[in-house]
């Protein structure tokens, strides 16, 4: 994620990414109620509904789960989540569960008894029309004002919000999705996409590359999409597609560089969404669809080093992420030296030097307004 107010461009130092492993999950994380040294999930399988009028999603969370030993009991993070019901793996009998006491800021854990249970729990539920991960927004509130919109931001500990899941950034999980939206609007994940819109309203998505629960993102709009490249694209509203893929035309070349400094992209497609203005970040690095505001629409190409910053998340982030949101720092100082690397391959190392001097100075404002401690 690139946070305009905050730069931390601290660590010098290249690394190269083949593969992602799964490490052990220590049951420490501070932020999250998940015990993964019990009971870990490993892929989810989702089934939602986007209701634009009640402002919900519902349907339900498939989780395939890893037992250790004996165990007793999953545990989720959840947050204003109305839980109807949890079956096992085939739905031939309910599971017992239990929501505990409301924690201020992290929610509730949902405590599922697995009553021998090793294989899958299923989870039915609904969201809130308060969720904090979901931002609903009226026609008046996008760029083109004929639709509404719907986008999630689940870093850091928000995808709890609208999936009950183990929030935190050690534990990682495959996904697939049905996703049923209005005929008018098209549905995208951080997954392998569509390109257009089909006449049901129902989309399927699949996500093959392990990844933490803040990277589970979904947009739903009137979208056009526009090629930029053999693995590049990008989405918009109508109004704003044939602006966005000029700023973006260099897209293909900058994962063309991050490979040859890091090592194949593991994640199949890189595109872009530019999402209406309300979106309060200058870029989120959702796999396979990085989130961006539309602000970095220049018209002369001049902010999309914000692009080469998510890109780079695909290798430090994404591939090799921090353990716990205690160690933020890692996610961004290592991609922010990345994102230069890049915008030196591509524009040249004055460009590059003057990108970094413009995120010294922002560093240096910021510290003058912050406490000497």
């Amino acid at each position: 994620m690139k946070i305009y107010l905050t730069l931390l461009s601290i660590i010098l130092l290249s690394a190269s990414c083949k593969e992602t492993k799964q490490t052990a999950m220590k049951p420490n994380d501070a932020h999250s109620f998940a015990r993964p040294d019990e009971a870990v999930v490993k892929h989810l399988s989702l089934n939602l509904n986007v209701d634009f009028d009640t402002k919900e999603l519902s349907g339900y969370a498939a989780w395939n789960i890893q037992c250790a030993g004996n165990a007793e009991e999953l545990v989720l993070d959840t947050k204003d989540l109305r839980i109807e019901k949890v079956m096992n793996h085939d739905e031939s009998r309910a599971l017992e569960f239990k929501l505990a006491d409301d924690v201020k800021y992290l929610g509730q854990a949902l405590h599922i008894k697995l009553n021998g249970e090793k294989e899958k729990v299923i989870v039915y539920y609904r969201t809130s029309p308060d969720a904090a991960a979901l931002q609903w927004l009226s026609p008046q509130q996008t760029a083109d004002k004929k639709y509404p919109f719907l986008f999630t931001q689940s870093q850091a500990i928000l995808a709890r919000t609208w999936i009950p899941c183990q929030d935190g950034p050690g534990i990682r999980f495959t996904y697939d999705a049905n996703i049923r939206v209005p005929k008018e609007l098209l549905a995208l994940m951080s997954a392998e996409n569509p390109q257009v819109k089909n006449e049901s309203g129902a989309y399927t998505f699949k996500q093959v590359q392990p990844i933490p629960s803040y990277l589970m993102a979904l947009s739903v709009g009137d979208l056009r999409f526009k090629n930029l490249g053999a693995k590049t694209g990008v989405y918009a509203e109508p109004g704003m597609i044939d602006k966005c893929a000029y700023e973006f035309a260099d897209m293909q070349k900058m994962l063309d560089a991050a490979e040859k400094l890091y090592g194949p992209y593991q994640y199949g497609r890189y595109d872009v969404i530019v999402l209406p203005p309300s979106f309060p970040f200058g870029g989120m690095e959702n796999p396979e669809l990085t989130f961006a505001t539309p602000t970095i629409i220049a018209g002369d190409r001049s902010l999309v080093s914000l692009v080469a910053h998510e890109l780079a998340h695909s290798w430090s982030g994404n591939l090799v992420t921090n353990g716990s949101w205690h160690e933020l720092w890692l996610n961004e100082g290592f991609t922010n030296y990345v994102e230069n690397r890049i915008m030196e391959q591509v524009y040249g190392p004055e460009r590059a030097l003057l990108e970094r001097q413009l995120s010294v100075q922002d560093l240096e404002n910021d510290l003058e307004q912050l406490d000497a401690k």
